[in-house]
């Protein structure tokens, strides 16, 4: 039998997944050859951290697991080998110094992706691995070699194994546009439809609110939902009027949740704290103080800093008798039912659910009905919010893929493929 250091091991797909694959192999000794279907590759990577490249979250790890809600035992199967953490020494050992910042999330120190890319392609150029750009993945050929468009034109490839970290469906044009499924679904893998995730919801806003508020944000408020199970969360942060909806961080952390209720019900009402931080009693008592010939408007500024586009949602999402009603006004600022009716369409989210199901998959991350050929990354069927806990899975599915192919290299299974 070959030995395990000179197999020669195909990545496809040069996300954070697909790269930290190839360096647990590259680092074993085996060949690796990195194909991607772009010009260059992280290019998500590379976008996600155009506002700030958070890597990571510092939380305790128990509530930092409860983020992937259903998936939780399955990531924290993965998180167990390589947790947040590690993530930071990792980095650390590129030469990147991080810091955490207000909200618990881990940043580069000069925010950016770009040198944190840069050392790990260098570092990953160093060990041998080769990467292959333009190379679209079109699955297996009748004798099960896997077959790829390229610039020199069609080739095919007999790896030892495979692995495949091809992203999700948002962000076509970064590559990421689940061209993957129809693929994997003809050789009978189990997958689960790609969904929106960390997306946009449309309300149907007033001319008036769109076009005198689209791009505001609403600070220091919070939100209550309350899902399929009846089971309700509150959150405090902010989000975004956008020209069709809600968007943003806090929209993002309830997305699943909002997705659900849609797709059972139709539509789903979130409550909009206006005021987190004041009880309902101050602000019954604030609405109710007498405002003698001030208007109503004025009033609310005065006694409780609503104005703007806080003011306006309350028009809004009110009508004109609830408004002038002090009791029912004073109950609308504190839970404001807000109607979101779809989520925005999937090549505008910011990652997506769905994909090969972990049921599909061994522990290793191999595909039970594809020896041989292993997934990792946003492609698996998991999602979490925005805050570090998407790249941190990535990242760990990708070292686990490695290490799965490692032990079934060693086995001596590769005649299986």
């Amino acid at each position: 039998m070959t030995h395990p250091s000179q197999q020669h091991i195909a990545i496809i797909g040069g996300g954070p997944a697909g790269l930290m694959a190839a360096e647990v192999l590259a680092n074993a000794g085996h060949r690796v050859d990195v194909f991607d279907a772009m010009p260059s590759v992280g290019r998500k990577f590379l976008l996600a951290g155009v506002g700030g490249m958070n890597i990571t979250h510092s939380e305790p790890l128990a509530p930092f697991l409860s983020r992937y809600a259903e998936r939780e035992t399955d990531i924290a199967h993965l998180l167990a080998d390589f947790s947040p953490a590690d993530l930071c020494d990792w980095i650390h050992g590129l030469g990147i110094q991080i810091f955490v910042g207000s909200s618990g999330r881990v940043f580069p120190t000069d925010m950016k992706a770009a040198p944190l890319l840069r050392a790990w392609l260098h570092r990953l150029k160093s060990t041998g691995v080769q990467l292959h750009v333009r190379h679209r993945w079109l699955g297996w050929d009748a004798t099960g070699a896997l077959r790829f468009t390229s610039p020199a034109g069609e080739t095919t490839l007999r790896p030892a194994a495979t692995v495949l970290a091809l992203g999700g469906g948002s962000w076509a044009r970064l590559g990421s546009d689940g061209s993957w499924l129809p693929l994997l679904a003809e050789r009978g893998i189990e997958t689960a439809p790609l969904q929106p995730s960390n997306c946009g919801f449309d309300v149907g806003w007033s001319t008036h609110l769109r076009e005198k508020f689209a791009g505001a944000p609403l600070k220091s408020v919070a939100l209550a939902v309350t899902d399929i199970h009846g089971q309700t969360q509150y959150k405090a942060g902010e989000f975004v009027i956008s020209e069709t909806g809600v968007e943003g961080s806090l929209i993002y952390a309830f997305a699943a949740r909002v997705r659900q209720l849609i797709t059972t019900q139709g539509t789903a009402t979130i409550l909009l704290d206006l005021l987190p931080n004041h009880s309902a009693e101050r602000v019954l008592a604030e609405v109710t103080h007498p405002r003698g010939s001030r208007s109503l408007s004025s009033h609310l500024q005065s006694r409780l800093g609503l104005t703007g586009v806080k003011a306006s949602l309350l028009r809004e999402c009110l009508d004109k008798d609830d408004f002038q009603n002090a009791a029912k006004l004073a109950v609308a600022i504190k839970a404001l039912p807000i109607v979101l009716k779809a989520p925005r369409p999937i090549d505008e989210a910011i990652s997506t659910a769905g994909g090969v199901r972990f049921e599909a998959l061994d522990t290793g991350l191999m595909l039970k009905a594809l020896p041989g050929v292993f997934c990792a990354g946003e492609m698996l069927d998991w999602e979490a919010p925005t805050g570090g806990y998407l790249l941190t899975a990535c990242f760990a599915s990708g070292r686990a893929a490695g290490l799965g192919v490692q032990r079934w290299l060693a086995d001596g299974k590769t005649d299986l493929i």
